[in-house]
């Protein structure tokens, strides 16, 4: 590639051995801390340390699955081989659906069932059964909201297909289950036995399965936090100054994924033109409302990781025809961004049947949740899919005012919906959980942090919440559907049951086709109700409407004219689409870097997808650099830092002096000018959002937003934040670093750091050395497109990054590559725990490939799984 290529890590990326636990993420140190495990705990791993390596070692290993020979597991027809490669990725073969999935699940319970374990208690609100009084936060919040309980009623939703697939997966988890000992199935179990847990895993059910889709969809909720903080901001700024801080998207710079088409007579159509307007009316919130939104809002951040951050998390996926392919066929890559975890969300498997059938149509391969049968994102022999969030606004907070046990709607009092919740409690009593609930879905400030009583609301007001995940939907039918799809009319049929989360679905096939899809559930809301802010509850024309967007008006295309597609969680079409989706788009900034790249080269090979997604170009430093080259500092100390921007190509490679500086500059500014304006529990993340507000607000160097509200009798203008910012990079790096501004590293604050969920807070060093991995110095950045995201309010270190990187090529699909974030282990010190961790920091794939020739060529361990006896 030539003219300013996309631009891979340069130089070795350093892997620190061993947790690095200072600092660190603060979203890991809400979770749970394994009810503290007491001192006895750590006395017990003491001793059993003096024991002996051996022992550890035995302790340690004694979950690792067995990967060769042959095993008994009830429930199977016939025999499946599981072939493993060097890195431990399994492939399945079996000669019946039933069998595949029933194999599929024993194998995820073999490598991360206590992972699946976690997973099934957060979303059933039960956290607090393993991990104590820490985990009530969660499990209140879970239970309200009901995650569970619309699971159940989706189970009776799914077509047949999909509930023989669920029951037979769990019954290859239940398989296993049956078959080992809790200390066999998991170290965790042993270390959470050492805290005074008594326990032993409850049988998978299908339910189990379903759930999961309730926290990637509350992972990619949308705007939600947006909505709370617009609020928030009215209370000491103008509609407008508020307008500031969320600029309209920029359609000019940042083309949509579908850039030409309208809805004609409900129906989709690429070509046609068409437009909407809505004006709704704006709300005023009063001191007892913001409080009351506030509250909700640190109760939203004290939510764990594993159900992820909620905002600025996005993916990358992009399209090419053969015409722009060096392989003369399409190629499509697909890298998901989410929040960081250990073990990583995704397991790579391939699920085979022998002979492909219409009772066994599987021949399929990609990533996979553990805990769901079937391949998520991956491709089959005929096509491939990638997914990204479409960020489509499905929900909105409704303030409702609250007299007692009734609510106010439509002029009159009605009465509020109540149930009851247990939550059990470990080494406590258990707790009631009193949930109300109004027609706009389930009250949650009741259980946000300082709520208060129920009852007791703040000025006789509430806040319930109205999300299309609370409303059962079969979306676990589209896994089966999408991988067993042959062409771009059964992709689509599979795309119609996708309802939440909304995801941008891009496509490609062997025959060369190339297309795009836009599904799921988006509410269409009446015409008082535009989803920016909170909206009244009392007032019937906020409602949504019960109906949402038809599937056939959703924007799609099939081999578009300019032969790619990008889907970055840009804004998915043009102002004048007749439905609205969202205002809170991401900002384009990585879909318009990775467009500039394809329109340059015109052609690329795999090796240049692969690149394109490890490219580091900040989005803003063009924009921002000569403003700060601007600014006179003094010679000597103050400037040293600023003279590195001058050659800077801007590009943030892990080893590189001025990214490090440019960004804790922009970490400076962002403090320096937003910190005195705005409510902590809003300051500034510095995503993408951030970049277009401070792009408007250079032009403007009078601005109010640039001044100091903390100093008296003093203006200060753009260019005093920027002097101040310069120079207080300059003494945190010299700080944090070193004098010398030539040995500052940006990949030294910007560090992966590996820690587990559940236990790598635990305060027992014994404990975070078993289960943590290391840190690893990154380069990327947030809204690159290598997006290895930070918190600016926070610190440096990395908070959502690739999940999982994939280039499939449709020309021959034992040439695809992919990579995960960790590995296909959930065992810790498991020699697949995080043996891809490197090579993902590195830049580097591993190859993936699909036949049966080439899977037992690249095979090491082969396992056979056949019939146990019956009684």
């Amino acid at each position: 590639m030539t003219d300013e290529p996309a631009q891979p890590p340069s130089g070795p990326t350093r892997r620190f051995p061993g947790p690095d636990l200072r600092g660190g993420w603060q979203a890991f140190r809400r979770w749970p801390r394994l009810a503290r495990l007491t001192t006895y705990v750590a006395v017990a791993l003491v001793l059993v340390l003096l024991a002996g390596a051996a022992t550890v070692t035995v302790v340690v290993r004694r979950p690792f699955p067995q990967t060769a020979g042959t095993l008994e597991v009830a429930g199977l027809q016939g025999s499946v081989e599981v072939v493993r490669d060097e890195h431990g990725i399994p492939q399945l073969y079996a000669d019946s659906l039933a069998d595949l999935m029933l194999a599929q699940g024993f194998v995820h319970a073999q490598e991360r069932f206590f992972e699946m374990d976690v997973r099934r208690h957060a979303t059933a609100g039960r956290l607090a059964e393993l991990f104590g009084p820490d985990a009530l936060d969660n499990d209140r919040f879970v239970r309200t909201m009901g995650w569970r309980r619309v699971a159940e009623q989706e189970l009776a939703l799914v077509k047949p297909e999909t509930r023989e697939a669920l029951d037979a997966y769990a019954a290859g988890v239940n398989a296993y289950l049956a078959t080992h000992s809790p200390s066999q199935v998991a170290l965790e179990y042993t270390l959470l036995g050492l805290g005074g847990l008594s326990y032993r895993p409850e049988p998978w059910t299908p339910v189990d399965s379903l759930a999961w889709l309730k926290a990637m969809a509350w992972d990619l909720r949308g705007n939600m936090d947006d909505e709370i903080d617009r609020a928030l901001a009215l209370a000491e700024h103008t509609p407008d100054e508020v307008a500031e801080l969320y600029p309209d998207y920029a359609y000019l710079e940042h083309a949509p994924i579908v850039r030409n088409g309208a809805v004609v007579d409900g129906v989709y159509e690429p070509g046609a033109t068409a437009g909407a307007t809505r004006n709704p009316q704006r709300p005023a919130y009063d001191a007892g409302q913001r409080r009351l939104l506030r509250d909700l809002r640190a109760g939203l951040d004290a939510m764990p990781v594993l159900l992820g951050r909620g905002s600025d998390v996005g993916s990358n996926s992009w399209v090419v025809d053969g015409a722009h392919s060096a392989t003369g066929a399409p190629l499509l890559a697909n890298d998901p961004h989410l929040s960081t975890s250990l073990p990583g969300v995704w397991m790579q498997m391939g699920l085979h049947c022998r002979e492909v059938s219409e009772s066994c149509p599987l021949e399929v391969a990609g990533f996979t949740f553990s805990g769901m049968p079937g391949v998520v994102i991956g491709h089959n022999a005929e096509i491939a899919w990638g997914l990204t969030n479409l960020g489509p606004d499905v929900t909105d907070l409704y303030l409702e005012q609250v007299v007692g046990d009734q609510w106010r709607y439509d002029g009159r009092l009605r009465p509020l919906t109540v149930r009851t919740e247990t939550i059990k409690v470990l080494g406590e009593e258990d707790e009631t959980l009193t949930v109300r609930s109004t027609r706009h879905g389930p009250i949650i400030s009741d259980v946000s942090e300082r709520a208060g009583d129920v009852g007791e609301v703040a000025g006789g007001y509430a806040v319930a919440l109205e999300w299309t995940a609370l409303h059962p939907a079969p979306t676990a039918d589209v896994i089966l559907e999408l991988n067993a799809a042959t062409d771009w009319d059964s992709f689509r049929a599979a795309a119609s049951s996708f309802a939440v989360p909304a995801q941008n679905l891009v496509y490609a096939d062997r025959a060369g086709h190339i297309g795009y899809q836009a599904p799921g559930r988006i509410p269409i809301r009446k015409s008082g109700n535009d989803g920016r802010l909170p909206a009244a509850g009392w007032l019937p024309e906020n409602d949504w409407t019960g109906e949402y967007i038809p599937f056939e008006a959703l924007p799609h295309e099939l081999d578009p004219e300019e032969g790619f597609i990008v889907a970055a969680n840009q804004a998915v079409v043009g102002p004048d689409y007749a439905y609205p989706l969202t205002d809170d788009w991401d900002r384009g900034y990585r879909s318009s870097r990775i467009r500039e790249v394809i329109a340059r080269e015109g052609e690329l090979s795999l090796a240049e997808m692969l690149q394109l997604q490890l490219d580091a170009r900040h989005p803003l430093a063009a924009r921002l650099t000569p403003y700060l080259l601007d600014i006179d500092l003094p010679s000597g100390y103050p400037s040293a830092g600023q003279r590195l921007l001058r050659s800077w190509d801007f590009h943030q490679r892990s080893d590189t002096p001025a990214a490090a500086y440019f960004n804790v500059v922009w970490s400076n500014l962002l403090r320096l000018t937003f910190h005195d304006e705005l409510p902590e529990e809003t300051w500034p993340d510095g995503g993408a959002r951030w970049f277009s507000v401070v792009d408007h607000l250079l032009a403007r160097p009078s601005g109010s937003w640039w001044d100091d509200r903390t100093t008296d009798d003093v203006v200060e203008t753009r260019d005093d934040i920027l002097r101040s910012a310069l120079l207080a990079a300059r003494d945190e790096l010299t700080e944090r670093q070193s004098l010398d501004p030539y040995s500052w590293s940006w990949g030294r604050l910007h560090r992966l750091e590996l820690t587990s969920a559940t236990l790598g807070r635990s305060g027992v060093g014994p404990v975070e050395w078993l289960v943590n991995s290391g840190s690893w110095e990154v380069g990327g950045s947030t809204a690159a497109v290598n997006a290895t995201a930070w918190d600016a309010a926070v610190g440096y270190e990395v908070t959502s990054a690739p999940s999982m990187r994939m280039v499939v090529s449709l020309a021959d699909l034992d040439q695809s590559r992919w990579i995960n974030l960790t590995g296909v282990s959930g065992h810790p010190r498991s020699p697949h725990y995080t043996d891809q961790t490197e090579l993902w920091a590195e830049g580097e794939t591993l190859p993936w490939v699909f036949t049966r020739a080439a899977v037992e060529a690249q095979g090491r361990d082969s396992l056979t799984l056949v019939p146990a006896p019956t009684a």
